[in-house]
């Protein structure tokens, strides 16, 4: 039976559509993109700092220890096999080779060191905050605690279901209320957990820090560019481990004020959250 060319011409269209649709909706600033496999746009200081890095630290020792490992093997491959040396030597011992194999390694990791624990001092050193919010992980969703200051409310962050997904929304990434923070502002986040390990990771910002039972970890980022950012629990925490998505919304000064109006009327509660300024101490 013999199909008409519309017919196929039909068929090859609608899988098409259907091969670029999803494509099309995952293009999102912040977020995961189809076939992504760097970094996501990085918009603090500090996730400036970690991509550099990366890129200028770690992937070059990478690659070039890897290459130099792989150089050593080929060279004892030709110029030590059977028939290239039939009879082994029996030395067991050479200093300078005994000597360069131990302070090449403190070289590189000295060389790692020096960057590594300047940006550990920039994340774990935290700036006089213009906003702090308290951070809560349940299983399995996100609790955001706004200060007296900014109306004392606070509100759960749920996972909404792709049957529930408006147009342009991610799959799997998207929840049904943001944390809203105005640009180029200090925002602290106090992180701590109702239950088990979870971890507030928001790639973008280059924050990612435990939520623990008991504890109040400390983070903060100064975001420069104003959208939605999206990060997930990056804890495995359960069986809903993979639907426990962040979101968070950068706005304009005068955005987030006409924000929090909404929201104080929205999240009204008579439980005024409160939240310690200061940093902890650990005895």
């Amino acid at each position: 039976m013999r199909v008409s060319s519309d017919a196929i011409r039909a068929g090859l269209a609608a899988l098409a559509v259907a091969l670029v649709a999803p494509k099309a909706e995952a293009q999102v600033f912040g977020g995961p993109k189809s076939g992504g496999i760097g970094f996501l746009p990085t918009v603090t200081q500090n996730g400036d700092d970690i991509v550099w890095m990366h890129n200028w630290i770690l992937l070059p020792t990478t690659i070039g220890i890897s290459l130099l490992v792989l150089g050593l093997i080929i060279y004892i491959v030709y110029r030590f096999n059977e028939t290239a040396n039939p009879t082994p030597s029996r030395r067991t011992h050479n200093g300078l080779l005994e000597f360069a194999w131990t302070v090449a390694p403190a070289l590189v990791l000295v060389v790692i060191a020096v960057p590594s624990f300047r940006l550990l001092a920039d994340q774990l050193i935290i700036p006089t905050p213009d906003l702090t919010l308290k951070v809560t992980a349940s299983q399995w969703h996100w609790n955001y605690g706004y200060p007296k200051s900014e109306g004392g409310f606070s509100f759960d962050s749920l996972y909404v279901e792709d049957k529930d997904l408006k147009p342009g929304q991610p799959r799997l990434i998207t929840a049904d209320h943001e944390m809203v923070v105005p640009i180029d502002k200090v925002i602290e986040v106090d992180v701590t957990s109702q239950d088990v390990i979870h971890s507030f990771s928001v790639p973008s910002f280059g924050v990612k820090i435990d939520a623990i039972p008991g504890r109040l970890n400390k983070a903060w980022f100064k975001a420069e560019h104003e959208g939605m950012f999206y990060g997930q629990c990056s804890n495995i925490c359960g069986i809903d481990h993979a639907f426990m998505p962040i979101n968070v919304r950068v706005v304009s000064q005068s955005d987030y004020e006409a924000w929090l109006l909404e929201a104080k009327k929205q999240f009204a509660s008579s439980d005024r959250v409160d939240l310690a300024a200061a940093p902890l101490v650990n005895p």
